[in-house]
């Protein structure tokens, strides 16, 4: 026991703690350098620091305490029952119920208190809540819960939430009226506390008012008009509820949390994915990624940026600090670990195809040019013969680089960024044993809704069309004349909280090709890895429809026609095949290794 580290030490103690508050003998605990998340009695809590910080200590024990007391304390069962089938309906009961199952761990637990505070502290911060400038960009589940908790256990709401949770906070009271007095006696009741949230609900104009059971029951009523009307409607409901218990997964996490709606659904590292903030699109947790059918755009299309005074170029290695990002690979590492075996022998399959063009190959029995030592025996044999040279074929192989440009948006969170960063983690070193130069870029913005370009455009007076209005934030993980070994560490930072915020793709798109373009090798490769179309709150909220999208396919239709660069790309779970026309679309991020490997192969064997 002498060789374990602190962070085993603390590991431990917090599995024998959660076992203990879940009263689960087989709970386990694992890191996670990704949004915390349940499966079952398998908890990933944020991994802390290596000398273990207070505050990111007590966030740890926050989000285990919390997912043993559900463990111990809700009936997924009963909970899905009565569940109801409107998607923000459903979002703002799952969120209740979590704040049910924490206060009585808050209330009657004094020990775990100020761990539930800090993971709830770190829940908000990702939550677009934070973010709202007015009323209707509040996320109403979060504001509710938030305010639940507050009458709940007394504790205030989080500094960053108060001001956006008071914008909605007296149209939600006047609406419930006195719905949450009776909710601190039904805590150790779920059924009672479910049927009082639902009540709430109904108030707050998210839920049917009747339920079928009780339309049918005044079937043979004539004299109201409204009766058939109402069971058709309760029907329709009936019908389409299997298609909101598809969004459960999603619509739960508007408290930045993945909770037992994953459970059935999701197994391994997937709860990442869904039990992320930005997945709930109904709140304006992510912007909706459009994918609309394209039509040509006009020869009058102009894009411009309203000001690039706030974008930056910027290494990894400058967004955290060394110990952070040492975790942050550490974690990637044991990500790694599942998924190498697969991937490797792909990027094998790409290495003997990439050497098989750089064999070096010779033409014998030459007059002239290297002596051919292997055949000097027929010399010794046969004095008067003439002696034998060799000469060098030279090479068909290009000189070749290869730039891999990654979406680093929120709707990447998870799953999918942990693969791409697996995968160009593997690919770098794949090709850097073939000789070929490999560049790792990563593309999102500064901050959400447009940052300080947008405050000088408001400031200025919101002149209409302003172009571009966010900041930009281009990554460098691996420059391409970097060797593999300084910049892995540098990939860790993909999995870092919060550095993923939305994406501009053209300019991203132009970037990255500029770059190439100062290469000087002889064939140039860019592979794009994106999961759909460009999208920015801030300036497609103030330009024409399709702005970002125009100018992406303007950038693609220029390069592939006019450009000496290799073009491709990479779409997960969305269709890029109606910007690119080499490209491929994958819908399990599980194929993205593979997907990569093939298309580079590909690549390298068209002719130039």
């Amino acid at each position: 026991m002498t060789d374990q580290t602190p962070l085993d030490r603390f590991k431990q103690a917090l599995t024998g703690a959660s076992r203990a508050l879940a009263q689960e003998e087989e709970v386990e605990i694992a890191w996670s350098a990704d949004n915390p998340a349940q499966s079952g009695k398998n908890f990933r809590v944020p991994l802390p620091g290596r000398n273990l910080p207070r505050d990111q200590a007590t966030e740890a024990r926050g989000f285990a305490d919390s997912f043993a007391l559900r463990l111990r304390h809700h009936d997924e069962k009963l909970h899905d029952a009565g569940a109801p089938p409107e998607t923000i309906a459903r979002a703002c009961y799952d969120a209740i119920e979590q704040v049910r199952y924490e206060a009585i761990g808050s209330t009657r637990y004094a020990g775990i208190r100020g761990n539930l505070a800090s993971a709830v502290e770190m829940r908000t911060a990702a939550d677009p809540i934070v973010r709202a400038d007015e009323a209707k960009d509040v996320p109403l589940p979060t504001a509710l819960s938030l305010m639940l908790r507050e009458a709940l256990t007394g504790e205030d709401v989080p500094q960053r939430a108060r001001e956006a949770v008071d914008m909605v906070r007296q149209d939600i009271l006047d609406k419930i009226g006195t719905d949450m007095d009776g909710l601190a006696d039904a805590l150790d009741d779920q059924r009672a506390f479910q049927d009082l949230t639902l009540d709430m609900l109904r108030h707050l104009d998210l839920t049917l008012p009747d339920n079928p059971d009780a339309s049918d029951s005044e079937e043979g009523d004539e004299d109201e008009g409204e009766t058939p009307e109402d069971e058709s409607e309760t029907d329709e409901e009936d019908e389409g509820g299997a298609e909101p218990q598809e969004t459960d997964a999603r619509s739960d996490v508007t408290d930045g949390e993945a909770e037992g709606d994953a459970d059935q659904e999701i197994e391994g590292d997937q709860e990442m994915s869904d039990g992320d903030p930005s997945d709930d699109g109904e709140e304006g947790m992510q912007p909706v990624r459009p994918n609309r059918p394209w039509t040509d755009f006009p020869e009058t299309f102009q894009y411009s940026a309203y000001t690039e005074q706030f974008d930056e170029e910027i290494e990894a290695a400058e967004l955290c600090d060394m110990e952070e990002l040492e975790r942050l690979r550490t974690y990637l590492d044991s990500q790694l670990a599942g998924l190498q075996g697969i991937v490797t022998r792909l990027a094998n399959r790409l290495q003997r195809r990439l050497m098989a063009q750089q064999n070096r190959s010779w033409d014998f029995d030459q007059e002239e040019g290297l002596l051919d030592a292997a055949r000097l025996t027929r010399v010794v044999v046969s004095p008067g013969h003439a002696l034998s040279y060799k000469i060098e074929r030279d090479t068909e192989f290009k000189d070749t680089v290869v730039t891999l440009l990654i979406d680093n948006s929120g709707s990447m969170r998870g799953r999918p960024i942990s693969i791409a960063a697996i995968s160009a983690d593997i690919l770098a070193r794949t090709l850097e044993r073939c000789g070929v130069k490999t560049e790792i870029l990563g593309f999102t913005t500064r901050a959400w809704k447009g940052g300080q370009s947008r405050e000088n455009w408001l400031s200025d007076g919101r002149p209409a069309n302003p172009g571009r209005l966010n900041d930009l934030r281009h990554i460098l993980y691996k420059k391409a004349d970097e060797p593999w070994r300084r910049a892995r560490r540098n990939l860790g930072l993909m999995m870092r909280e919060g550095l993923l915020k939305e994406n501009i793709d053209g300019e991203a798109l132009l970037w990255a090709h500029d770059r190439l373009l100062r290469r000087p090798e002889d064939r140039r490769i860019l592979m794009v890895i994106s999961d759909g179309a460009p999208v920015d709150d801030s300036t497609l909220s103030v330009n024409t429809a399709g702005y970002l999208e125009t100018h992406l396919r303007k950038v693609i239709d220029w390069i592939e026609k006019q450009s000496p660069v290799q073009l491709a790309a990479i779409g997960i779970g969305h269709d890029v095949t109606r910007y690119y026309k080499r490209s491929v679309t994958i819908m399990d991020v599980e194929q993205l290794g593979g997907t990569i490997i093939e298309q580079l192969a590909d690549l390298f064997e068209v002719e130039s």
